[in-house]
This record gives C-alpha cells, structure tokens and sequence, in this order.
C-alpha cells in the first residue's frame, strides 16, 4: 500500500536526519537520463550513479526505471523519485509527447516501491537546472542589456519544442512556470517558409490533420520534414527514405547542398521563434535555448545571421536587441534540474 506523503520544502535540509536516497530523471521522446544520488543534511549532494537510455527501447517508465536500478544495483529502492516528463503535468498520470506512455505516479510507487514519486514538466526542470550551469556551460549569443530579478526564458528543439519561463520571487528565487507554447501556430516569415508551410498542411505525413505548429518545424522530425521538402522542391518528387536529423546534419558538413539548406532554413525558423519570445516574455534576464538540436547545429545558431533574423522585427527590433540570449551546450541540463528539484 502506498503511504501518504505531505510534500514540503526543505531547501537547506535542516531537518533531515539520514541520508535520503534519490532517484532523478529526465525523460525524452529519445534518450532518458537517470541519476541515483543521495542527499543529507549540511552536505552536498553525492551522486551515486548515472546512465543514459534510449526511451524507444522500454515498453514504460516502469520498465525503464526496472533497468535503472538493476544497473545501479542499489539492493533497497530509493525514498523518492523525480521524473521531469515531456508533456503537461497536472495530474499524478500523464501521456508523454513524443513517446507512447502513459506514466502514472501511484502505480510507479506501487510497482517500484517508492513512496513518494514526483512528475514536472521536463522544460520546467529544464528552466531549474539554469541555477546550476557553470559559465562554461553556455554560449553567449547576444549580451544584451542584463537585469537582476527579471524574467528569464528557456526554449528548445529536440525531439520536441519545448518552453518554459522563469520569474523571481519576493526573496529573488526563479520559480519556473510550464508551457505548452510549441504547439502554437507556425508563421511563416517569408514565400519560401509559406511554400513549406502549404506543403506540410496538405501532406499526408501530419498526424494530427493539417494543424502546423511551431514543434512541426523546430525538431527533429521538423528538419526531416524540412529536408523532404527541399528535396521535392529540387528533384520534383521523393523517391527514397528521407534521412534523420543526424545524418541530414552530417550531409550538411559535408557539403550536401540539400542539407545545407535544410539545416539553413531550420536554423533561419529558430531565430525567427527566438525574436517572438523576446517579444512575448521581455525575459531582460536572459532567453536560453537548449535541446540538443541547439548543441548540434551551434555552428549555425552562432552565425550573424541567426541573430540578423531574430532582431528583425520591425519596429520592435530593439527591443529583441537588448535581450541577452544564451545557447546552452551541457546535455545535462534536464536531469541537473530533476536533482535540483528533488532537493528542495
């Protein structure tokens, strides 16, 4: 039976007495990172064990976290668990975006026997693990003007397009808020993006109907996509297997010119995607965008151009100017965030 568990915070840890056993993971439609630490009073927190997965190779969470601790072989299960997962986390049970699962706290708990199992939304993690990042875990891309307390902004394009923002209390602690803001609306910047825009609404490969969202361009699925549309659009039809975003990235280095515009345009996309949350957040204390499309493509994201197209909004480009904007290039931002909010 699971036991009831009155969540509170403790950030310094003052009245915990033992060691308390942690597991903390980031989940994503692609590869999941679980770390097994633990934590006691006035120390800091040990990490014990870490592993990446590939998500597609677990039929559940439940699976997955079996895998996990086997490979930890840690002999009692931990006191707790905090998964950030992709998708909105409201409830105790969530369908993830982008992976076939539904992952349910009460019967994570059960199966694994912890007794306090948490979710978070994985950018909302991602948004805490920004406290933890080292100068050299982040390239600047716009020093803009900085301003203490001021909102802060966390986006990025992996398997999916996630968002999240980040505003200071009273005391000046960054609480982190969720959004679902890649499933909004793609517009358009130009003929060719309209053309790929026509293209992706009528095309038999969406889903869900003719809905185009911003996550439908900036992912990985979104360069593939991109690329088939290139491709049709130089050759007049496709008659192969599309290659995946890795390999369109390899072609690109290696001069491919249908790659190299198709990563061009993608990136051109972002830094569209990048002006509009400086415009919709103001975040003065810096826009971050993460994901690992941003770590891979970093050539192209530090190019003048990328910055050219994000400022370029018309009466409001100044503003987009003054924005510090940050590329972040440590992986392990998620689960530094899932252990940071398992601390508290």
């Amino acid at each position: 039976m699971m036991r009831t568990i009155v969540q509170w915070s403790d950030p310094h840890n003052l009245f915990r007495t033992k060691n308390m056993h942690v597991i903390a993971g980031d989940i994503g439609g692609t590869k999941s990172w679980l770390v097994w630490l633990v934590q006691a009073a006035h120390k800091p927190t040990k990490v014990l064990f870490e592993q990446r997965y590939e998500s597609a190779k677990f039929d559940s969470a439940t699976e997955l976290l079996r895998a996990f601790m086997s490979d930890a072989e840690r002999p009692v299960p931990p006191d707790m668990l905090c998964l950030a997962l992709p998708g909105p986390v409201e409830q105790r049970s969530v369908t993830l975006t982008n992976l076939d699962w539904v992952v349910d706290a009460d019967e994570l708990g059960s199966d694994l026997n912890i007794g306090d199992v948490r979710f978070v939304n994985d950018f909302q993690a991602a948004a805490a693990g920004v406290a933890t990042l080292q100068k050299t875990d982040y390239v600047v891309l716009n020093p803009g003007l900085v301003r203490l307390g001021a909102t802060r902004v966390i986006t990025g394009a992996g398997t999916g397009l996630g968002l999240a923002w980040m505003q200071a209390d009273k005391d000046g602690e960054y609480q982190t808020f969720a959004t679902e803001g890649g499933h909004i609306d793609f517009a358009p910047a130009n003929q060719q993006q309209y053309e790929l825009f026509l293209w992706m609404a009528s095309s038999q490969k969406m889903s869900t109907g003719a809905h185009v969202s911003w996550e439908r361009m900036l992912s990985g699925a979104g360069l593939t996509l991109i690329y088939e549309f290139n491709y049709f659009t130089a050759k007049g039809c496709v008659d192969q297997v599309m290659p995946d975003a890795a390999k369109i990235h390899a072609d690109a280095l290696a001069n491919e010119s249908i790659a190299i515009n198709s990563v061009q345009m993608f990136a051109d996309i972002y830094a569209a995607w990048i002006g509009n949350l400086a415009l919709l957040y103001q975040p003065r204390g810096g826009l971050y965008i993460a994901g690992g499309m941003a770590i891979h493509l970093q050539a192209w994201l530090k190019d003048e151009r990328f910055l050219h197209i994000a400022v370029d909004k018309g009466r409001m480009a100044e503003l987009v100017r003054q924005t510090p904007i940050y590329l972040i290039t440590n992986a392990r931002l998620g689960v530094q965030g899932a252990m940071k909010i398992a601390s508290c």
